[in-house]
């Protein structure tokens, strides 16, 4: 992984430095030593010469595999942003701290930008437990949060706009796909243990038996983050596979442990062929660190890709070779996510005339914006996206070959139909519902209703 310092632009460092000089001051960030300015006179209403927008990623750690590439991204976007006047008049400072892979540390620094940084935004989080351990803080100080990766739903926050997919845009349509096109009969559930992985699979479970898919014939498994030794689980789900059904593998294995899965997955013989593997948390970013020939033809469920041949995702990656000054770095969903939530909130903020959070938050609802394989994302009440969802084979290149799509964009859905206590729910933070988990049987809020 290359130095995050050392992936921008000279453009990209002298606004970066300039931003930093209107601090009031520099302080050391905890866990990757990383500067970042604070000014504790600014208010987050824009008031001040900057507004200043709040990166929060992962640049150490197990997570930093996938995260600092969305920091880059958020420099990109902000710079590109300043180039055609800012936003409100003011140029957008980022304000960069990280939180190390560190979930306590998440919810840390997000009460860091929001309380003394006084951002008027924040971008951020990868895993679940980060989104969780921060969101108490977004609620509490009524911040806003663009959260950018697949997740697990069961989930609507007033204060967060969901811009990854949720399970129906990614693990349901991924199932279906292996179900239907491949004919899979028995399904390894393979995830890291937290609660992404955990509710994706309970959700999963619950649907492939609905669909009459037994017990036996579904095998479940959980490695902690970073987890290294492969062999005996490979070797596992190598004979759950012998048993003269079609089997799956379905993924939510995330960070830097996917590297040693998919290479004992080569190590022990096993293709795309005999036991495919679809993927929610591996995309070209994972890809580029590891030897991909043994594993062409294992699948990745995302909301788009690189190799999608599109003039607006053609520009996309033009402007990233040109920021980062290297052609052989790649783009990815979540980095797709960040352009459309960033892209959604300077419209909203114009919309509203402010920053103001309550203001964006009643202004972003049902704003547009295009994607980048050719079709829109919309901002729904429950605060998720509309999103196409793609099916894609590892290729020697370390790229995917589109294999299956949607027809259309898919609305995101943040309760799951297929769970008890979560079906009969939806989120909706429109008037007069202002809810993220109304009971649309008994017309109550199971939670806390927005405040006036």
């Amino acid at each position: 992984m290359r130095n995050p310092a050392s992936s921008q632009t000279p453009n990209a460092r002298r606004a970066l430095l300039k931003s930093l000089a209107l601090a009031a001051g520099l302080v050391l960030g905890l866990g990757g030593g990383l500067l970042h300015a604070e000014d504790e006179g600014e208010a987050a209403d824009g008031g001040g010469d900057t507004i200043k927008v709040g990166v929060l990623h992962s640049l150490s750690g197990t997570m930093a595999i996938s995260e600092t590439t969305l920091k880059d991204t958020m420099l990109m976007l902000i710079e590109q942003q300043n180039e055609q006047g800012g936003l409100l008049g003011k140029q957008l400072e980022p304000v960069v701290v990280d939180p190390a892979s560190d979930w306590p540390l998440f919810a840390e620094k997000a009460r860091e930008l929001l309380e003394q940084d006084k951002v008027d935004a924040v971008f951020g989080c990868w895993t679940s437990v980060s989104r969780k351990s921060v969101l108490p803080v977004f609620e509490e100080l009524n911040g806003l949060l663009f959260y950018p990766v697949q997740y697990e739903g069961e989930e609507s926050s007033r204060n967060v706009f969901y811009t990854g997919a949720a399970p129906n845009q990614q693990a349901v349509p991924a199932v279906n796909y292996l179900k239907d096109e491949l004919g899979v009969e028995r399904w390894v559930l393979a995830g890291t243990d937290y609660v992404y992985p955990r509710t994706t699979n309970k959700i999963l479970e619950a649907y492939l038996k609905l669909n009459g898919v037994s017990d036996e014939d579904i095998m479940i498994n959980y490695t902690p983050f970073g987890h290294s030794d492969w062999q005996s689980i490979v070797a596992d789900i190598k004979q759950f596979g012998s048993a003269g059904k079609k089997t799956a593998v379905v993924s939510t294995i995330n960070g830097d442990a996917n590297v040693p899965f998919y290479k004992e997955l080569g190590n022990q013989g096993i293709s795309a062929e005999d036991i495919p593997v679809v993927a929610f948390s591996v995309g070209e970013e994972e890809l580029s660190g590891i030897d991909t020939k043994p594993l062409v033809g294992h699948l990745a469920a995302w909301n788009y890709f690189m190799s999608v041949p599109t003039d607006a995702n053609d520009a996309f990656i033009e402007t990233w070779h040109e920021f980062i000054e290297n052609e052989d770095r790649v783009t990815n969903d979540p980095m797709e996510a960040h352009k459309i939530g960033f892209d959604l909130w300077v419209k909203a903020v114009e919309k509203a005339g402010s920053t103001d959070p309550d203001a964006v938050i009643d202004a972003i609802v049902g704003l547009e914006t295009g994607n980048l394989t050719g079709g829109t994302a919309k901002m729904l009440p429950n605060h998720h996206i509309t999103k196409p969802v793609l099916i894609g084979e590892i290729q020697e290149d370390g790229q995917f070959a589109v294999v299956w799509q949607t027809d259309d964009e898919v609305p995101g859905d943040a309760w799951s139909d297929y769970l008890e206590g979560s079906k009969d729910l939806k989120g909706d933070w429109t008037d007069p519902v202002n809810c993220g988990n109304y009971n649309t049987k008994t017309e109550e809020c199971l939670g806390a209703e927005a405040e006036e």
